[in-house]
């Protein structure tokens, strides 16, 4: 896809009449960044820059268009074969244990749980990779939409991902499939105990000719099922998991009432706060004062009242 991408470059600035010089002065970029691209080598081009290219170039968003096939090259086999599946599957189910699904997250959401970790390494990279997902949403509201059941561990709900403000904005963002037929949420609480998936993440993909690819991930990796038999029994998983969830208008009301409690505010002592009442309960213990990560200082020793 990076030398399908650099071929449509050098076509359409031989088209124009410009060297690589020119477009590169045109996009605000060194020409050897143009050549780069003509040749496929050196880093993938960034999103901002496909836009520049196509605005140059009148490439009518062509460029644009094709950044993302590019993008995902910088992704493991498994992760860009899963995409692709997504981007044809006909039916989505989902269960997560940690954050909302990129398909129903709000864009502020979906940056604070981009950025967290050590994968990307810059600000427009991040934003990059938010403008992707916002992208993937879209096709939620085609004709071709697929149906989309998620069933989201209790935990989603409660991290405060990105904070008090953020995370009301998305409770409100799933209170709002309630109108959308295609959708259906539903919440396992913590009251269930424990289950076949604790731990991690599950989606089961219906294709269009019928068959079924299944998708489990973790913190740092994930695994592409294709196996019919390892495929079946994934998605027996995932019916248990949505039998034991509470139904979508019960689970509707947890989600109401949590964000209802954030919006509140919920009464968590800071961190500074809590630091000053450990301190005070290790002193009436007999103990020393507490510095950075809780060591007690040598020879501070206070006589008790």
């Amino acid at each position: 896809m990076a030398a399908l991408f650099g071929a449509r470059v050098r076509r359409l600035r031989t088209a124009a009449g410009l060297t690589q010089a020119e477009l590169g002065d045109k996009t605000h970029v060194v020409s050897t960044r143009i050549t780069q691209i003509e040749r496929a080598s050196g880093a993938k081009p960034t999103l901002e820059l496909a836009r520049a290219l196509d605005a140059v170039l009148g490439a009518d968003d062509l460029l644009v268009e094709l950044w993302p096939y590019v993008y995902r090259e910088a992704f493991p086999d498994w992760s860009r074969k899963f995409m692709e599946y997504s981007e044809r599957a006909v039916a989505i189910r989902q269960y997560v244990a940690h954050v909302v699904p990129g398909l129903l997250q709000t864009e502020d959401y979906a940056r604070a749980v981009l950025k967290v970790g050590r994968t990307l390494s810059s600000n427009e990279q991040l934003e990059e990779r938010v403008a992707l997902r916002m992208g993937r949403q879209e096709r939620l509201g085609t004709p071709d939409r697929p149906e989309l059941w998620v069933v989201l561990d209790e935990a989603v709900l409660r991290r405060p991902v990105g904070g008090q403000a953020v995370m009301r904005e998305q409770l409100a963002r799933l209170l709002g499939t309630a109108g959308e037929p295609h959708i259906t949420v539903q919440v396992l609480p913590f009251d269930q105990g424990e289950h076949d998936f604790m731990g991690g993440s599950l989606t089961v993909l219906t294709v269009p000719d019928g068959s079924e690819i299944a998708y489990t991930e973790g913190a740092h990796d994930g695994q592409l099922m294709e196996d019919p038999d390892e495929v079946r029994s994934f998605a027996l998983t995932y019916d248990r998991l949505r039998a034991a969830a509470l139904p979508p208008l019960m689970s509707l009301d947890m989600i109401r009432s949590v964000m209802e409690d954030n919006h509140r505010g919920a009464k968590v002592p800071s961190r500074s706060e809590r630091r000053r009442v450990a301190q005070e309960q290790l002193q009436q213990s007999g103990g020393g004062r507490l510095r950075g990560g809780g060591r007690r200082i040598p020879g501070d020793r206070r006589p008790r009242p």
